[in-house]
């Protein structure tokens, strides 16, 4: 999670909330080994969805911001 907020400039429990609400939606999932937790898309098809949206988002944007 430190990983991820420093990433994105958020704290850490806005992370956690943000977290919170995509494992309780099912879209993304999580293992423990030992203290770290790492998080994935919970499958193919939230890829799709992810991918579909940044392509739509894309496509309205100019070239010069992406």
């Amino acid at each position: 999670m430190c990983d991820i907020a420093q990433l994105l400039g958020m704290t850490q429990s806005a992370i956690s909330h943000q977290l919170r609400s995509l494992k309780q939606s099912k879209l993304v999932k999580y293992r423990r080994e030992g203290k770290t937790v790492f998080y994935s898309l919970a499958d193919g098809h939230v890829r799709t969805i992810l991918d579909q949206g940044m392509e739509h988002v894309a496509e309205l944007l100019p070239l010069h911001i992406l």
